[in-house]
């Protein structure tokens, strides 16, 4: 298997990270975000929250502190765009899309899986291609009930400490998230040994996406 760096250490990267709720990002690319923090890659990192309001926002904005307490740059956005409601809110999402736009033009997009169960998430990774059509856009899996998880093809292998961290972090800003069945350290464990075993990573995890079109040069 070839490998590849997303960044070393001394580089600087712009990342965009877009997720429906509030703990999205987190599950789904929190450990590799941790790791080129500790390689010593420089993070600019916009942080976008689709449905955070009231508990999940000051969720967010904890979970977030924490996360990228070691990047160059933190810029984090909560919008109340209603939970589970984002196909019928599509317009106003759309527009809001359009102005990030203007806003931002990152080196590397994390965004949800175009094939995720979730209607929220079909949503944000529709619109992300829409919106951003030349950028790198890999895309995050989020373990749920609907048993939708598919087949990556990119990997970033992680330590079993950053592992550690990202879980500790998950299980304690996420207070509204501990009633859900699958909300819970063996699930994430779980799924990064998963994906560690078909990367053969060093240390036995990793975090997977889905990276649907990439130019390599």
């Amino acid at each position: 298997m070839r490998t590849l760096q997303l960044g070393a250490a001394g580089d600087q990267l712009s990342v965009l990270c877009l997720g429906a709720h509030s703990d999205d990002i987190e599950i789904g690319a929190g450990a590799t975000l941790l790791s080129l923090i500790a390689r010593g890659v420089g993070l600019n990192v916009r942080w976008c929250v689709l449905s955070g309001a009231m508990e999940r926002a000051t969720e967010a904005k904890a979970s977030a502190a924490e996360f990228l307490s070691g990047a160059a740059s933190v810029q984090l956005e909560t919008m109340p765009f209603r939970d589970g409601f984002f196909p019928e809110q599509g317009q106003a999402i759309k527009c809001w899309f359009e102005e990030l736009k203007k806003r931002v033009s990152p080196d590397i997009i994390f965004t949800h899986r175009r094939d995720d169960a979730h209607q929220d998430h079909r949503q944000v990774c529709q619109l992300t291609w829409n919106t951003f059509r030349d950028h790198c856009i890999l895309e995050y899996e989020i373990p749920k009930w609907d048993g939708d998880m598919g087949q990556p093809n990119l990997y970033v292998p992680v330590s079993a400490s950053l592992l550690q961290r990202k879980i500790d972090l998950l299980i304690s800003h996420f207070g509204s998230q501990r009633s859900k069945q699958w909300f819970d350290p063996e699930t994430f464990f779980g799924l990064a040994r998963l994906r560690g075993m078909e990367c053969r990573a060093p240390e036995r995890y990793a975090e997977a996406f889905f990276a649907r079109k990439l130019a390599v040069i």
